[in-house]
């Protein structure tokens, strides 16, 4: 079992490495296998990174726990995104990790961010309903879904292998810098992120991620994050739908009404709308029967985990450990998405025409997005499936955590 990691930002990956080594020379052993990887040719389309999973795959797919993933690094604030099984993890980490400039840990100072920023008059929804989840202390921190423009891409969308995404960012004095020949070495140290600080936190923070990780006897997912965050993502969706519908029907009646031409000034040139296509019934309860299962499986699973974890004989721990080692390889089944089927995680991908952003379940979103009604109803049941066997696995792991 590996847990691998790949940074960008050499100053925080060569940190780390040489932290983790000092321990090894103290005769320090982890109990699973650490891989650091760094890659070139990350902009013409993210080809060394690409090429070298496609070549090893099949390892990949059978040993790897959890790839962690930096790009870009200033001072700031912790950003993270990823895949939410451990959204957990890295709620435990920014609670122990103390930001260097108002000495309190990177996760109370982003929570502060969060809440702060929800009282902007321009605020997004998003925005402000995170602002109510991070007011009480006790529940996590929720993380981005993670798109493309980086290479946790072919692990996570083409593999589905579960990916993190880490950094800082916001503070540092770097707009309109990125990619230009001011982009420099003394540019970073002078403006980015003065004496290294905050890379030197990236290590940190993301060095205590990986010992957890690969120092950990028992699977480090938690499973609610993971059904919560998917829950959430139907909701959109569902909504998506019905905000077409009423933009269809009410078009439809401007135009029985011959309201565009009413309201257009006579003396000028105008045309009317391209008519929107009527938005039919999209078969959402298969996939809401799904999600309402993964949400119990997932409750069953972290409930029983919590009881009965630090008692697993050596087989049942075994067994568990191989129950949730590709768990998330089930949400990329080789359908793959529509037009695109390199693209194969159900649950996240890059949208095809938003650069480097997220879509959430996007073989569903996308159809319905394009108005292709079949493909929506068609990955509305294959999207179902895949969240299906992701809960058989649960209920197997919950069994096992539960037999004597």
């Amino acid at each position: 079992m590996r847990v691998l990691g790949r940074f960008v930002e050499k100053v925080a990956l060569l940190a780390e490495a040489k932290a983790i080594g000092g321990l090894v020379k103290q005769g320090w052993r982890p109990k699973r296998t650490i891989v650091y990887t760094s890659w070139d040719a990350e902009e013409p389309m993210l080809v060394g990174s690409t090429e070298w999973t496609e070549t090893h795959a099949g390892e990949l797919k059978k040993t790897v726990i959890l790839y962690i993933n930096s790009d870009t690094n200033e001072r700031g604030f912790l950003t993270a995104g990823g895949s939410h099984d451990f959204q957990h993890l890295m709620n435990q980490v920014a609670a122990d990790v103390i930001d260097p400039e108002t000495g309190v840990p990177i996760g109370q100072r982003l929570r502060a961010k969060i809440r702060v920023d929800a009282l902007a008059p321009d605020a997004k929804e998003r925005v402000k309903a995170e602002a109510k989840i991070v007011a009480d202390p006790n529940k996590d921190i929720p993380i981005e879904a993670l798109g493309s423009g980086s290479d946790f891409s072919s692990f996570l969308q083409h593999l589905g292998v579960p990916a993190l995404d880490v950094g800082f960012s916001e503070e540092g004095q770097t707009r309109g810098v990125y990619h230009s020949r001011y982009d420099t070495f003394e540019h970073h140290s002078r403006f980015a992120d003065p004496g290294f600080v905050y890379d030197a936190l990236l290590a940190k923070t993301i060095g205590r991620m990986v010992l957890r990780v690969a120092e950990s006897s028992v699977p480090v997912q938690r499973e609610t994050d993971f059904a919560d965050a998917v829950s959430n993502y139907l909701s959109e969706v569902k909504k998506l739908a019905d905000d077409k519908r009423e933009e269809a029907e009410t078009q439809a009646g401007l135009l029985r009404d011959h309201a565009f031409q009413l309201a257009s000034d006579p003396t000028k040139s105008s045309g009317l709308p391209t008519p929107l296509q009527p938005v039919p019934h999209i078969e959402f309860a298969v996939l809401e029967d799904a999600v309402d299962r993964l949400k119990h499986s997932a409750k069953a699973y972290d409930d029983t985990f919590a009881a009965h974890s630090s008692g697993l004989s050596g087989a049942r721990l075994a067994h568990v450990q191989m129950l949730m080692l590709d768990i998330d390889q089930t949400l990329a089944p080789d359908v793959g998405l529509p037009g695109r089927p390199w693209y194969k995680n159900l649950i996240y991908a890059p949208g095809r025409f938003t650069g480097y952003a997220a879509k959430t379940l996007p073989g569903v979103r996308e159809a319905i997005e394009d108005q292709r009604w079949s493909d929506a109803n068609r990955y509305a049941k294959l999207t179902a499936d895949a969240l299906n066997t992701y809960s058989d696995r649960l209920d197997k792991a919950t069994a096992v955590l539960n037999s004597r």
